[in-house]
């Protein structure tokens, strides 16, 4: 055993190991629903034991402890010793198998299409992303306990639909693919901009996300979304190093310094961007790409082409319209026609984001740029009370003492 590194915390080692192992089992038994609820026991008596000693092989002690509960679970329900031998005789070091190829394998069983697309969602963002139910619930905006009970519906339908663990054939993969693609967005976003915690970022996340849409592109390099995705990630990741002061403040977009951009990242999603552009109408993920180039190819906030990007978010909002989409708009209908016009938009956007920070953080700032102070000040003080992510709420809390300052 090993003391746990600083360099490594235990959420992420966990974090990463789960679909690997959970992947092991499903392949092996086939019984999604208990082989992913052997997993969570081990990943909580991982997050017990761990801080005080880590294992030398954390993936094959995983694999040990969740083995052994499928065991237990079949024992208990007087299940054939055949099978049970079969768990026992798990080789923990599963060192023949290929992480990846069982990660991408996970990700279309959770799209099964015997689940509902929310149920699908939800699962995969548990199974594959290793969000937990919160996490997963602000990011649909929904109840933590509507979640729970998608979750929950979600394996039964896997186990009930007899879905085997295999990548299923090119037809089905296309089918799936949508939602395959959301999940990884959804996960991708979570790490850019953590919904909760004492961090802005998640950087475990947004590497996790890059990788795994890595390997759907060299699965299926013709599938033109799954290309866009990958560019936008690289886009937007590209900032991190920009993204926060040493103490973890944020700092907003306009305000980065550029040199801190990661410019092998911006060349590799251009050029991503640009290959498949124009070989088709341009989905939700090429046009967001296609907004954060014209970002990155901008040397500084003044010289970004604002009229380009309004009129990208308007295609975007005509191809995939939604609440977060208006909200975006608003920002960039104000950089062109001013924050007046801007906060137009923002009108009838609380019934689906007002249980988030994020739209009194836009009308505050378009307040704030028509000055509005008093009104502004409300608008951020209301964002930091519903932020769970720490930094956020303190960068939010420094608006609202500078405006006290006014």
């Amino acid at each position: 055993m090993t003391q746990p590194s600083p360099e490594a915390p235990i959420e992420d080692l966990l974090r990463t190991l789960a679909p690997q192992v959970l992947g092991v089992l499903a392949r092996t038994h086939g019984q999604f629903d208990a082989c992913e609820d052997a997993v969570q026991e081990a990943l909580l008596e991982a997050s017990l034991r761990w801080p005080m000693a880590l294992p030398d092989n954390p993936r094959a002690w995983l694999m040990a402890v969740a083995s052994r509960r499928l065991v237990d679970m079949w024992r208990s329900e007087s299940a054939r010793r055949a099978r049970e031998e079969r768990a026992t005789a798990i080789d923990v070091q599963a060192g023949s198998v290929s992480e990846a190829d069982d990660t991408l394998t996970l990700m279309f069983l959770c799209c099964h299409p015997a689940l509902t697309a929310p149920s699908q969602l939800a699962l995969t963002l548990r199974a594959v992303g290793g969000l937990t139910t919160a996490e997963i619930a602000s990011a649909f905006l929904v109840p933590e306990a509507t979640i729970g009970q998608r979750i929950s519906r979600a394996k039964q339908g896997i186990q009930k639909a007899g879905a085997a663990f295999t990548m299923p054939p090119a037809s089905e993969r296309k089918a799936r693919l949508g939602v395959v693609l959301h999940v990884l967005y959804l996960i991708f976003n979570e790490g850019y901009a953590a919904s909760s915690g004492p961090s802005l970022q998640r950087e475990e996340l947004t590497t996790e996300a890059i990788r795994v849409t890595r390997l759907l592109v060299a699965v299926a390099p013709q599938e033109l979304e799954a290309v866009g995705l990958l560019a936008l990630m690289l886009l937007t990741d590209s900032r991190r190093a920009a993204r926060a002061l040493p103490d973890g403040t944020p700092v907003p977009l306009a305000e980065q310094d550029r040199s801190l951009w990661n410019r092998e990242q911006l060349e590799e999603g251009i050029a991503l961007l640009s290959s498949v552009l124009g070989r088709g109408a341009a989905g939700p993920y090429q046009l967001q790409a296609a907004i954060a180039a014209v970002h990155a190819e901008a040397a500084s906030d003044e010289e970004t082409d604002w009229p380009q990007i309004l009129a990208l978010y308007s295609v975007l909002d005509a191809v995939a319209p939604s609440p977060v989409v208006t909200l975006n708009r608003a920002v960039a209908v104000a950089m062109v026609h001013g924050p007046v016009a801007g906060l137009e938009l923002l009108v009838g956007l609380d019934a689906a984001l007002g249980r988030t920070h994020r739209l009194d953080a836009v009308r505050g700032h378009l307040l704030e740029m028509a000055g509005s102070y008093a009104e502004a000040r409300a608008a951020y003080l209301s964002a930091a009370k519903k932020t769970g992510n720490l930094p956020e709420r303190k960068y939010l809390m420094g608006k609202v003492a500078r405006l006290d300052e006014q």
